[in-house]
């Protein structure tokens, strides 16, 4: 995703991160910086939406509505401050 960003809106920092032989480099690391995040974000969103173990047991349509609640928006909490900067 970064890379394919970096084609299309910043043409110039793509041409010299290929140009310096980074763009690998530099995809890897915002790669890994995306999952380290995902993992911090998860579970502070599930708790301030309610989506516990206990309502997984009683109710387990809702829980998994409000976890794909929270991963969408986990997903875009990511994307715009990893991706898109």
């Amino acid at each position: 995703m970064r890379k394919a960003y970096l084609e299309g809106y910043r043409p110039d920092l793509y041409i010299a991160l290929v140009a310096s032989e980074k763009l690998y480099d530099h995809c890897a690391g915002i790669e890994e910086a995306t999952l380290h995040r995902f993992h911090l974000i998860m579970p502070e969103l599930a708790k301030s939406v309610g989506a516990t173990e206990e309502l997984k047991a009683k109710d387990q349509l809702a829980w998994v509505g409000l976890m794909n609640a929270c991963k969408a928006q986990e997903e875009e909490i990511v994307k715009h401050e990893l991706i898109y900067d």
